[in-house]
Formats: structure tokens, C-alpha cells, sequence
């Protein structure tokens, strides 16, 4: 019988960051989400050899208080969440605490960072989960964290990962879902130094479709609008004229959180039905909006997969309005 044995702390942080950081995608969306939460209007996104070799996030938030910034890469700390309440009506985007300390775990890390008002920055190098050096730095207000060589010291999920080209590809996509469910953030992407895309930040919802999906797609799509029993739908659906041989364009987020929703996908193509030649499919960018309550976002580690507490009303709202 094999014996059974308590882990390491090490190991452990391993495990964990298998959880978030699936491929550097992960990373992207993960502090893409912490800089929205930070309350930046303005974010820099900016990718080497597909994300493995460096990703760089550069927002101009409330950065982090000085004596906070060790707390940011332990596990299970976060400014989001403060007791088991909480998580039945979480309202932020990345509030997983663990986020930081998993990426941390992984690869290495630098944080330069400054809070609002402060006289000075702080500049944190973190390797393997460990702090090796912590010092005060002039920067601009707002936070940059560089993480560089994802699973260095992880060799056998190193190999599972992609082509650069493929795992850019993932990166891109990440960083345009977050920067297309709030109009009111600028996102810039850059991929080994040549700009992707960069959105106004004109909290515009119809910019930030023209902007990263196309003009061709902007130019089919129809704003639609409806209410329901404390729920709303807005956004954009494509005219029937306009069919796509996929789903690639089916974007559908809940409360400003982007989510993957079968339900959803069936609410909007039930209501083509009868419109679109057989192996076409509908675009659109629909923001639902319900209470926190009745939503519960805690169900898969990534929070792309989200349980409504009443998924009739919810598909009929949808429905009705596309």
C-alpha cells in the first residue's frame, strides 16, 4: 500500500497554480482583470514568443500601498473578498486571491508599483513564490508586473504548451474579452513589440465592437435591448444577412464578466431559427445584467463557466430580446 504523505509548501503552490495558470493566456486575463479592479482607464498588455517568454501588464490604477505588496503574493490574500459571505454575491473581477501566488509559483515576477498619492513606488522581484528582493523605485502611479519564463521550473507543463504563434493567438483572445466587456477601459495589446489592438475607452460599447472585431462584423451587427424580472440584456446581434460558418463571434458576458454559456448560445440561436442557411451562425456582444445573487460565478476555477439560480427567465430574456 503506497503511503500517504503532506506535501510541501512548494509543491502545493504547484498544484494550485494549475488551477489559474493553465498557459499564458491565464496570466493575461488573471492581471488584466486585477488592473480593471484596480480602476484603471488605461492598460497596456504586452506579449513575447506567444506570452512564455514575458507578458507585461501596465495599468495607471490605484497601484498598491507599500506595506501591502508582500500580502499580494500570498495565498488565499486578496482586497476583494473578506469572509465566506462574500462569495455568494462577488461583484469584482478577479477577486481569487491565490491569483498572484499561483502565477508566482510558476515563473518569475516583477512588480513596480505606486499608490495614488504616493511619494514613491516599490519595485518587488519574486521567484518561485519567494520574494528575493524589495526596494523603493520613482515610476508613475499605478502598477507594472512583468512576468517572465511561465513554468521554468515546471518542466512538464512547459512542454504541453503550444507554438508561440498558438499561444499568442490564446493571449490576444484573453486580453480582447476583458477589454470588450468594459468600453470604458483603453486596452492596448502588443505582440513582440507590433501593436494588435487598442481600443478608445470611450465607454462606447459600439467603439469597442468596430475596434476588435472588425469593421466588417460592426457593420452587420443591430443593437438590441430588453428587461426582465430584475435582469437586462444589452448589446449587439447580427442581422440574419450576415451569418458565420462558426461561433467565434458569440461573445456573452454576466454583470461585466465574460462567460462561456450554453445557455446562451441556445437562447440566441432558437431565435434565428428559420433565419439562417443551415451551418451558419449568428454574431453577437450581449451584457447580461442580473443581481449578484442570483448568479453564482465560484463554480469553475477560471470564472468563464457561471450556474443563474433561475436559467428559465434568464433564456427567455435573451431569447425575447434577440
Amino acid at each position: 500500500m503506497a503511503t500517504i504523505a503532506v506535501l510541501d509548501q512548494n509543491t502545493i503552490d504547484k498544484i494550485a497554480a494549475g488551477e489559474v495558470v493553465e498557459r499564458p493566456a491565464s496570466v493575461v486575463k488573471e492581471l488584466v482583470e486585477n488592473a480593471m479592479d484596480a480602476g484603471a482607464t488605461a492598460i497596456t498588455v504586452e506579449i513575447r514568443d506567444g506570452g512564455i517568454s514575458l507578458v507585461r501588464i501596465t495599468d495607471n490604477g490605484s497601484g498598491i500601498p507599500a506595506e501591502q505588496v508582500p500580502l499580494a503574493f500570498l495565498r488565499h490574500a486578496t482586497s476583494k473578498l473578506h469572509d465566506a459571505q462574500g462569495l455568494e454575491a462577488i461583484g469584482r473581477m478577479g477577486f481569487r486571491g491565490e491569483a498572484l501566488a499561483a502565477i508566482a509559483a510558476v515563473s518569475r515576477i516583477e512588480l513596480i508599483t505606486r499608490e495614488k498619492g504616493a511619494a514613491e513606488g516599490v519595485r518587488v522581484v519574486v521567484q518561485a513564490g519567494d520574494i528575493i528582493d524589495m526596494s523603493p523605485i520613482g515610476c508613475p502611479e499605478g502598477t507594472s508586473i512583468t512576468v517572465r519564463d511561465i513554468f521554468h521550473n515546471t518542466p512538464a507543463r512547459l512542454k504541453f504548451l503550444k507554438s508561440d504563434r498558438s499561444e499568442a493567438s490564446a493571449c490576444i483572445s484573453a486580453a480582447l474579452h476583458c477589454a470588450l466587456g468594459r468600453p470604458e477601459v483603453s486596452v492596448r495589446l502588443k505582440r513582440d513589440g507590433e501593436e494588435v489592438f487598442f481600443t478608445p475607452g470611450d465607454g462606447r460599447a459600439e467603439s469597442e465592437v468596430y475596434a476588435l472585431l472588425g469593421r466588417e462584423t460592426a457593420r452587420g451587427m443591430l443593437p438590441v435591448s430588453g428587461k426582465g424580472e430584475s435582469m437586462a440584456v444589452t448589446g449587439f446581434t447580427s442581422s440574419p444577412a450576415f451569418g458565420r460558418g462558426n461561433r467565434a463571434n458569440q461573445h456573452f458576458y454576466c454583470n461585466g464578466r465574460y462567460i462561456k454559456s450554453v445557455l446562451l448560445q441556445s437562447a440566441v440561436e432558437q431565435a434565428y431559427r428559420n433565419t439562417l442557411l443551415t451551418g451558419k451562425f449568428p454574431s453577437c456582444v450581449l451584457y447580461l445584467e442580473l443581481s449578484r445573487g442570483a448568479v453564482d460565478v465560484n463554480v469553475h476555477p477560471a470564472k468563464t463557466e457561471v450556474k443563474f439560480s433561475d436559467e428559465k427567465k434568464v433564456f427567455d430574456l435573451v431569447y425575447q430580446t434577440v
